[in-house]
């Protein structure tokens, strides 16, 4: 049986539920439009500092927030469009702004599409007119993240777009990678290293892309609580970054379509026609034993 109910918290918050599969997301249109929460026989997949979450100033740390129209950050916060500079911060704005629900789906599977539109603040920053409609979808073990972009302006449309998950763990020393590729870059000092499947959990803070999987599926198994996690993803995602702090019960796997500063350096930048439309989702799928 497949529900949608409402509960109001700070914030008003969407459940969503997959009553045989004992699967549950929660969902905040207007902090973002951010996933905050998502269980599987009472095992919760995804990490939430709720300190920050109830500061509104701050940016989430945790859930599913949505990176758009950059990933990363910019030097100095600063991009060029026709001559003029505008000031965009780190990953864009789609993960601060209030989305709406424009659907729910109750039928097959359980979803909420949310629509984030264009307007003046946007436009301040980026002047650009677009939709974005991101539909979640929950069955089983299963979370399906569809996402659309259309181009509403007159003029073609560059943008990067990404998600950023923070996945729970206790012990990240029982983590084991499956990720297609054998080199990483630092975002520290952008050096280049061979990757062997490893990490080093001892470090302050790991932050690395991977620029060319060699596949669009990466996993990881947590020994400690018997959880694997898959994630496949359609073009134009193509990067891979991996984040965590020493200290914290997440790791990031986030998967990107372009690198930090593609909206300066055109590297892997999308550029959307006037009028047109890209279609493209990530998932996610546990198993667990």
């Amino acid at each position: 049986m497949f529900a949608i109910a409402l509960k109001q918290d700070q914030y008003k918050t969407y459940l969503l539920s997959d009553q045989l599969a004992q699967s549950q997301l929660e969902v905040v249109p207007e902090r973002g439009g951010i996933i905050t929460r998502w269980s599987i026989r009472g095992h919760d997949i995804l990490y939430l500092d709720a300190e920050r979450f109830a500061d509104p100033t701050l940016s989430v740390r945790g859930g599913i927030p949505i990176l758009f129209p950059i990933c990363g950050n910019l030097p100095d916060n600063t991009y060029s469009h026709n001559g003029q500079a505008y000031t965009l911060k780190q990953h864009g704005f789609a993960r601060d702004l209030p989305w709406e629900v424009s659907d729910r789906i109750t039928q097959g599977s359980v979803g909420l599409t949310l629509t984030l539109r264009s307007n003046e603040q946007t436009r301040a920053v980026y002047p650009f007119d677009f939709v974005l409609n991101f539909t979640y979808r929950l069955q089983g073990s299963t979370l399906t993240l569809h996402q659309q972009v259309i181009n509403e302006s007159s003029e073609p449309m560059p943008f990067a777009i990404g998600l950023h998950p923070y996945f729970a763990v206790a012990d990240k020393s029982k983590l084991s990678f499956d990720i297609p590729a054998t080199e990483l870059q630092s975002h520290r000092d952008y050096s280049t290293h061979y990757f062997n499947g490893q990490f080093d959990f001892d470090s302050d803070e790991i932050d690395v892309i991977f620029h060319s999987p060699s596949r669009q599926t990466s996993a990881v198994t947590d020994g400690d609580r018997h959880l694997r996690l898959q994630l496949s993803y359609e073009p134009p995602y193509s990067k891979l970054v991996f984040w965590t702090l020493k200290g914290k019960d997440f790791y990031c796997l986030e998967p990107w379509s372009a690198p930090r500063n593609a909206i300066n350096t055109g590297q892997h930048l999308s550029l959307l026609q006037p009028g047109d439309r890209l279609d493209t989702q990530v998932t996610l799928a546990v198993a667990v034993s």
